[in-house]
């Protein structure tokens, strides 16, 4: 007599799946077998799970869909390709092949673009930390600095007259924008007059040019019209400061924060849906440049540092099922191999998520769990999705910003990354880790 199988208490499940047709309603969600014609098994069985995987055609067309959508309505367009979004050298090379300088924001960002190739003076410094040490050998080197406060200003003078030089710099400002939180930490403040201040403290030391103005409203904007209302305070201080010292910029620095097609916690519509297409933030941010009172031969270069809206789409995290449990709520659970400490950004993200092979069964709540020992390892909150078994394999999409620049080695290795090329080649672009690599720097304690 065969053994009675484990009582599974039945549950009742609000069935909201899928779209109306003559068959009643039917799941919407298809398997993502392949990636950029390449198979999901291919990629699992040459370089293990789990895994990063990113498309080099996603890449270039999102380039130069925002660099055309820009050019077309603004003849000036300079891209710089934000490091910290996505630093990893073959990422980085793709878009400067496109023609996109650098924007980085510490000494270990600049040293990987400068080891890329990238000149000295095609790289736009940011960030609140730029120690003397880093100016000694930046500002030489003919990078443009954004300035961010007084002090650092001062080191820049004196590093100036030390090496006898006039270095090129921008100042970063901030400002209010309807509908975005005023990001006042960074740069100089425009409407109390501080970024006024911090200009005339330029003009008035003599050792270094005022060549741009840059403002970085946020991130995840999902209103262009923010940019607008940035952009043309960014205009008015423009024209102001040619008409009151005769200053004529050679930029003008949106930054970045244009919102990539995911879906925010917080957010009701999905990302394909809510994020504005670029031509809107280009509509937006062209016609605030419209109202620069230049002559056409001197007006400023437009700078964008998009980085989130390039790169996101094109990445995925493929994982591997390593268990279903039943949770005391009645969800389902699925354990997989990759957790937060690889997929940094489910902490605010609602990624989507789908399998990776043909499938069947009820769909109903699942929550996605990573496999680290820790309560708050939760890839993805619950979601309506069909029953997987033990080694089947799910994908991640829209993973390629912020994850390899944040992720953490904790409990696990961290994973191997993968670049498919525009014509179906696939190559690792980052191994994955081991014992002798993690170990790598440590030192044993000579008394031990």
């Amino acid at each position: 007599m065969s053994p009675l199988p484990a009582y599974e208490r039945p549950l009742i499940i609000r069935h909201e799946s899928g779209l109306m047709n003559k068959f009643s309603r039917v799941q919407s969600m298809r398997p993502m077998t392949h990636l950029d014609g390449v198979a999901v098994a291919e990629l699992m069985e040459t370089y293990g799970s789990p895994l990063f995987v990113f498309s080099e055609k996603t890449l270039v067309e999102r380039y130069r869909e925002l660099r055309d959508v820009f050019s077309l309505r603004y003849p000036k367009v300079r891209i710089a390709w934000s490091y910290k979004t996505n630093y990893l050298d073959s990422i980085a090379r793709v878009f400067h092949k496109e023609g996109a300088w650098a924007e980085v924001v510490s000494m270990f960002e600049w040293e990987k673009a400068r080891n890329l190739g990238v000149p000295a003076e095609q790289i736009h410094f940011n960030g609140p930390y730029k120690p003397k040490a880093v100016l000694d050998e930046v500002l030489p080197a003919g990078t443009i600095i954004h300035i961010d406060h007084f002090d650092e200003l001062a080191v820049a003078e004196r590093v100036a007259v030390e090496k006898g030089i006039r270095p090129k710099v921008a100042i970063r400002i901030n400002l209010t924008a309807d509908g975005t939180p005023q990001w006042s930490r960074f740069g100089f403040n425009l409407e109390n007059g501080q970024a006024h201040d911090a200009v005339m403290r330029i003009l008035t030391g003599d050792r270094l040019e005022l060549t741009g103005l840059h403002c970085h409203l946020g991130t995840f904007i999902l209103d262009p019209d923010a940019y607008r209302q940035s952009a043309t305070k960014m205009v008015d201080f423009a024209n102001r400061l040619r008409q009151e010292q005769g200053i004529t910029l050679s930029f003008i620095d949106v930054g970045g924060g244009f919102a990539s097609h995911n879906t925010l916690k917080a957010q009701y519509l999905p990302g394909d849906q809510a994020t504005p297409s670029f031509s809107r933030y280009a509509e937006a941010i062209s016609d605030a440049l419209g109202k620069l009172n230049y002559p056409p031969r001197e007006m400023p270069t437009l700078v964008l540092e998009t980085g989130r809206a390039l790169v996101d789409d094109a990445g995925y995290l493929i994982a591997t099922v390593q268990a279903n449990k039943r949770l005391p709520d009645g969800r389902r659970a699925l354990i997989v191999d990759a957790g937060v400490n690889v997929l940094f950004t489910s902490f605010w993200y609602k990624h989507d998520v789908v399998p990776a092979q043909e499938f069947r069964g009820v769909f109903e709540p699942t929550i996605l769990y990573g496999p680290l020992c820790m309560n708050i390892d939760v890839v993805r909150d619950t979601l309506l999705f069909p029953p997987l078994n033990v080694g089947d394999q799910i994908v991640f999409r829209t993973v390629g910003a912020y994850n390899v620049t944040q992720w953490m080695q904790f409990i696990t290795y961290r994973p191997a990354v993968v670049l498919i090329s525009q014509n179906g080649q696939h190559a690792a672009i980052r191994k994955r880790e081991d014992l002798e690599i993690v170990r790598g720097p440590e030192q044993m304690a000579p008394w031990l």
